[in-house]
């Protein structure tokens, strides 16, 4: 959906790099915030990306390569969000200038977002006690030893506390970063940067981390032709049954695929990608709740207003005001 010029500068994000921090996740907030974005038709970026380090630069997680050239910690204090990616070596303190640069960015009311272990740097600031967090599970036994007060959700891609947002992993990360994009512009300039990084463009936070792919006893049970075919038909009734008769195996066969291969349930995917269509239609100027319900297969605008408030936290008349265009008068949702 190309966008025009609004003429607002860019959304300022930092990202801190620290000793030992792991180069991929710096990669993925480059990546996400700090390239341009020609897929996307826009006249200005809606994103501009500082990279930060204490002293003269940092030394990368096994010295990969030194970091120099880049912004001191003072960086943090014009940013909009603040990023903070991982490290391995957690239990080895931060910094009190990294922690004092992060509690100084919350403390102002920017975004703080933590990638993978980079939690474990939140909690150390003291920002996330009493809060919703997530963590890589191969750590999540030292973090709730080292940071008890933190309500840890182990087993979780992502967790929005508005503020606040962590990724468990590194490529929990990209998801993240894409929650980010639809949270800040809305669902079809997320889809867009998705199809650009060759990304699946709506994966859930609430979904599993650790996905087992045990290897298969057919030649191929691979679940990309099923929802494809899937994507195409969200209009229509189709049912989890539907969905098992077209994959030819049974409904508990499928669930336990869906499990294995994407970590939810069929149900949960054919609903969040029915409410991801709903946010698009809405985007490209369709006021009418009951067609948007209709093409997008969730029936009722009830039910229409009830998922949209669940996935995004706004109604349809807040996220058309907030992503979309005007309504005409005399539209009522």
């Amino acid at each position: 959906m190309p966008q025009g010029s609004s003429h607002r500068r860019p959304h300022r994000v930092a990202v801190i790099v620290d000793a030992g921090t792991n180069p991929f996740e710096v990669g993925v907030a480059t990546e996400l915030f700090g390239l341009p974005r020609p897929e996307l038709g826009l006249l200005e970026p809606l994103y501009a990306v500082t990279l930060c380090a204490s002293g003269s630069g940092a030394r990368m997680n096994h010295g990969f390569f030194t970091l120099t050239g880049v912004p001191g910690l003072e960086a943090v204090d014009e940013a909009d969000t603040l990023v903070v990616p991982g490290r391995p070596d957690n239990v080895v303190p931060r910094g009190a200038d990294v922690l004092d640069a992060i509690r100084r960015t919350h403390a102002r009311g920017a975004r703080v977002v933590s990638f993978c272990t980079g939690t474990f740097a939140l909690a150390e600031a003291g920002l996330l006690d009493g809060r919703r967090a997530t963590t890589h599970w191969m750590w999540a036994d030292t973090f709730r030893d080292l940071h008890p007060r933190v309500l840890l959700e182990p087993d979780v891609l992502f967790v929005d506390e508005g503020d606040l947002l962590t990724a468990a992993g590194s490529a929990a990360a990209l998801d993240l970063g894409l929650h980010i994009w639809r949270r800040d512009h809305g669902a079809e300039l997320a889809n867009a940067v998705s199809r650009r990084l060759v990304f699946a463009a709506h994966r859930d936070g609430g979904q599993r981390q650790f996905v087992e792919r045990p290897l298969p006893d057919v030649p191929d049970e691979s679940l990309g032709p099923l929802l494809a075919w899937a994507q195409e038909r969200l209009g229509e009734p189709l049912t989890v049954a539907d969905l098992a008769a077209r994959a030819a195996v049974s409904p508990a066969t499928l669930h336990r695929r869906f499990r294995a291969q994407l970590g939810t349930t069929p149900l949960a995917w054919l609903t969040g990608e029915r409410v991801a269509l709903a946010c698009r239609l809405i985007e490209r100027g369709e006021e009418r709740l009951d067609v948007v319900a209709a093409r997008s297969g969730l029936g009722t605008a009830a039910n229409l207003r009830a998922r949209l408030r669940r996935e995004t936290g706004l109604s349809p008349s807040a996220y058309r005001r907030r992503f979309g265009a005007a309504p005409r008068e005399g539209v009522r949702t």
